[in-house]
């Protein structure tokens, strides 16, 4: 990995330090330059006559997404974001009256409001497994309840994006698949900085977004679906002509593949994302996880000597956010103080993850989520930024 011409690609990267890689990141300019290109391409042919030119270059981006992520090219489809994915993915589920969505605290706050909002028109159970001391999910607990009370649906987070903490999406996986329970995990966090494997985590649906560890623009994420839940028939409550085929006056036939979950629209975005993907994937997410991983373990060990910090992540893997509090001081001091110093980050705010940062007692968090653009030099520049904050 080339850490400086990665850095050549990354135009964003030089006059700032740049830690928010979890909520939407830098692209390499590869990418503008291609969805540039198409864009121009549409100025003077009209979006459809581009879009039908472009077919071949389009499909690439399935073989990609299923590169990344260890499936088929069927097993994709193309959304508008990860919370699109998510929404048509937890749509298909055939609830019924008085059914179980198992999930956990630490849950995607767009995640559990879905979870409440079919809970008032199903009649829904939510149930949240117990954790661990060190934030995991506490498996035997999970696995009773899944014995217990059957539920229709098993929904984790990966990664929640308030915390560092990687949960255990294989072994939720096999849980699932001994008593043969649907499974939908949110990967918006985990793919683009470390190795994803459906075939080995063993999910049913998993959702992913562009903007953030994979570099892509916005309004772009992907869906990827098992031949499982495909043959079973499962589609999004609401499917257009782009999903199935209006074949006779009162019915429909939906298409065999993932692109059953995709709405009509297709367009630049779908080569922007295609071209981050494929810039991932030549690099190896091996070696990007490495890489990350070596520049948290620095911020992680510069900070946890500062006697204010909190930091706020916990489990026994650990990634590429980092969130903390500092005790005496205000959030709006601080960000008042980073931003002086061109340092890009994010803010959580309880109602984030209002479960989770109950349990801390904190009311708020700074989340540092450095990527493989970022130097082990920009890590110690914000420690000593953060360290100076008395």
């Amino acid at each position: 990995m080339d850490i400086n011409l990665i850095r050549q690609d990354t135009k964003g990267c030089h006059d700032k330090i740049f830690l928010n890689s979890a909520g939407c990141s830098l692209p390499p300019k590869v990418i503008l330059e291609k969805m540039f290109a198409y864009f121009e391409q549409e100025e003077q042919l009209g979006g459809y006559a581009v879009e039908a030119m472009r077919a071949k270059e389009l499909a690439q981006f399935y073989d990609e997404a299923a590169k990344l992520v260890n499936c088929q090219p069927h097993n994709i489809a193309f959304t508008y974001s990860a919370s699109d994915a998510y929404t048509k993915a937890l749509s298909s589920i055939p609830f019924t009256e008085g059914g179980t969505i198992l999930t956990t605290d630490d849950d995607y706050i767009s995640n559990q409001i879905g979870f409440f909002s079919l809970q008032k028109r199903f009649n829904l159970n939510i149930l949240r497994s117990n954790n661990l001391e060190n934030g995991l999910i506490d498996l035997e607990d999970f696995e009773e309840k899944v014995r217990k009370h059957k539920p229709t649906l098993v929904a984790i987070t990966h990664i929640p994006t308030n915390s560092g903490l990687v949960q255990q999406a294989e072994d939720v996986g096999a849980i699932c698949k001994k008593y043969n329970v649907w499974y939908l995990l949110d990967s918006c966090q985990s793919v683009g900085q470390m190795p994803v494997d459906v075939e080995k985590i063993g999910c049913d649906f998993l959702n992913a977004t562009g903007r953030k560890f994979l570099r892509g623009p916005r309004l772009t994420g992907f869906l990827y679906v098992s031949d499982k839940a495909l043959e079973a028939g499962l589609e999004p409550l609401y499917i257009d002509r782009r999903g199935a085929d209006w074949t006779s006056f009162d019915d429909y036939t939906v298409k065999k593949d993932a692109k059953r979950f995709e709405s009509m629209e297709i367009n630049a975005g779908v080569i922007g994302l295609k071209e981050a993907i494929a810039y991932a994937n030549n690099i190896g997410l091996d070696k990007i996880y490495d890489y990350n991983i070596e520049l948290i373990k620095r911020l992680r060990a510069n900070l946890s000597q500062h006697p204010s910090v909190q930091i706020l992540d916990k489990g026994d893997t650990l990634c590429s956010l980092f969130t903390f509090y500092m005790h005496g001081k205000n959030l709006e001091d601080m960000v008042s103080v980073l931003k002086s110093k061109d340092v890009v980050f994010s803010t959580s705010l309880k109602h984030f993850a209002l479960i989770d940062f109950t349990k801390k007692g904190v009311d708020w968090a700074i989340r540092f989520a450095p990527h493989y653009f970022n130097t082990m030099v920009e890590i110690d520049n914000v420690s000593d930024i953060v360290a100076s904050m008395k």
